[in-house]
């Protein structure tokens, strides 16, 4: 028989919600009392500490479907979606190790500001587009996650929901700008964990579990029953180029993440940068493997009880309103609450970096700084109004829009990052050339805009999964051998890169004023990344089964 969620006690959740949103507006307007400049508006000052800087990544990380949607691919695909959690979860890492702490030293606010520095002006508004759209889809799901969720709340239509939840949602990240984003976010995401955990504890152990004190690892004793149920559960379901297109697709697009990126550049210092990362790893990791946790539950609910859960992505609440006390579903409503807005916070913090700070700054450099800052909220705000409206109507891929913004994000902004923090042969003109071609090339063989023109089907398509092993590779490459081949042609001489350019290679990497030619400046491993990035290029080119 279907399983459907209801909450007998509406009121309930309806208070959950309030407080939370008055906690939210307290942090925010305390948060405006300590921003006086662009550097607590943008990066809290440089101030945030290792701890609180986790929880506010993970927050970030963290979003309305690690609730719902995760969940529901979970509970339909089963094990193969453990290795997605692997591919997100290690991208943060990679931010910090590969450029986030580089960047630190430089105090900048968003990737697109080094940019500015490494690749001039005209590289920076062709990476500031393709950033700003792929923000705008991100918030959009977590505004129609929260409509939905507010709709299901106070029982009114999705229209009045969406607005209401929207127009709240907006005032107090605008109110409270990068402190209160960071301070709210690491709350937030205290919330979730215990939303997610705590109740999985009580479902785990009505369910027969011995293992019900630490629901994310020791789940394991019902794994026998679950095989008697479902022998397939754990099998690896698909060929390994399935596993190894969420490299591409999963972990490169997220290391360019502007709003994760802006996490590490908010750190105190380099070190604390680092430490936050430590913090990260542990909290985003005690989220992600309840989320599994409670994906197995759903699995197992279904086969051991004959109930079908009709809405996958309500599986976490229908657990517990089965299981649990009214309150206690109330409180996971307002855990996935929590996810959505701290999602959201990032992402308009983003678009207000790139707005009002790297765009203001190459078409009004000298405006001043009182000016930046009320722009930068304007952007803020004008973000998330666009996000409400765009969430009336939304596109028909949405489910699958924020992974599919990754391979995008992947394809235009991670190579000239990584390569110019890298690599001082990066050429201005190659990167404008390689990340619009392939950018536009991404879209093409998506199934999304030209159903005729794709690369792969089903599900790797959908999600931007075999679209990536195509463009990302292709970008890397292309990216290369222009550089390589414009900076040797001497019409082109104004796009290569200058001395000055080539220090801050040296600077970031901290080496001072003591600037070496030769350093991050060689030929081998770029033809290297080349040959590995042609090849998987030609990989994915291959029939999809």
């Amino acid at each position: 028989m279907p399983t459907e969620y209801a909450l007998n006690n509406v009121w309930l959740g309806v208070t959950v919600v309030v407080l939370l949103f008055v906690i939210f507006y307290y942090v925010g307007w305390v948060a405006s009392r300590r921003t006086a400049s662009d550097a607590d508006f943008y990066a809290a000052g440089f101030s945030i500490g290792p701890v609180t800087n986790g929880l506010g990544m993970a927050a970030t990380w963290a979003s309305l479907a690690t609730f719902l949607g995760v969940i529901a691919l979970i509970l339909q695909l089963q094990v193969p979606f453990v290795y997605l959690w692997i591919q997100w979860a290690i991208s943060i890492p990679l931010l910090t190790l590969l450029y986030g702490t580089s960047l630190r030293r430089m105090q900048t606010y968003t990737p697109a500001s080094f940019i500015k520095v490494r690749y001039g002006n005209a590289s920076t508004i062709v990476i500031i587009f393709w950033m700003i759209l792929i923000m705008v889809m991100y918030a959009l799901g977590q505004m129609i996650g929260l409509g939905q969720a507010f709709e299901l709340l106070f029982g009114v239509p999705y229209d009045i929901a969406l607005v209401v939840a929207g127009l709240a949602t907006v005032g107090f990240i605008t109110i409270g700008g990068m402190y209160g984003a960071s301070y709210n976010a690491a709350f937030q995401m205290v919330v979730m964990t215990l939303a997610m955990v705590v109740p999985m504890g009580a479902i785990m152990k009505s369910m027969g579990s011995s293992g019900w004190w630490f629901p994310p690892l020791m789940y394991s004793d019902m794994v026998p029953d679950m095989l008697k149920s479902i022998p397939t559960f754990f099998d690896m379901k698909y060929d390994f180029r399935w596993y190894f297109a969420l490299i591409p697709a999963f972990t490169l697009g997220p290391i360019a993440l502007p709003h994760l990126a802006m996490r590490v550049f908010t750190s105190s210092s380099v070190k604390n940068a680092r430490w936050s990362v430590v913090w990260f790893s542990l909290f985003l990791g005690l989220l992600f493997s309840a989320t599994y946790t409670v994906g197995f539950a759903g699995n197992f609910f279904t086969a051991t009880t004959g109930r079908v859960i009709s809405k996958p992505d309500q599986t976490i609440l229908i657990l517990n309103v089965f299981y649990n006390p009214t309150l206690v579903a109330a409180f996971v409503m307002g855990g996935a609450l929590a996810a959505g807005l701290s999602t959201i916070g990032g992402n308009l913090m983003a678009i207000a970096g790139l707005v009002g700070n790297d765009l203001l700054g190459i078409i009004a450099p000298n405006m001043d700084q009182r000016k930046k800052i009320r722009w930068g909220y304007l952007a803020l705000a004008m973000g998330g109004i666009v996000a409400i409206l765009l969430a009336f109507q939304p596109p028909k891929f949405l489910v699958t829009s924020i992974l599919w913004a990754f391979g995008l994000l992947a394809t235009t902004a991670t190579p000239c990052i990584l390569l110019g923090v890298w690599w001082k042969e990066a050429n201005k003109l190659s990167l404008m050339v390689s990340s619009m071609i392939c950018g536009i090339l991404y879209i093409i063989i998506s199934p999304h805009v030209l159903p005729g023109i794709v690369v792969g089907k089903g599900l790797v398509a959908a999600l931007g999964m075999s679209g990536g092993m195509v463009t990302i590779p292709l970008s890397f490459a292309m990216f290369i051998l222009l550089s390589i081949i414009f900076n040797r042609i001497p019409a082109l001489a104004g796009f290569a890169p200058t001395l000055e350019d080539k220090k801050v290679v040296d600077r970031i990497h901290g080496w001072g004023d003591e600037y070496d030619e030769n350093r991050y400046n060689g030929l081998l491993w770029p033809l290297v990344a080349v040959v590995v990035s042609l090849a998987i290029f030609y990989w994915g080119l291959q029939p999809w089964s």
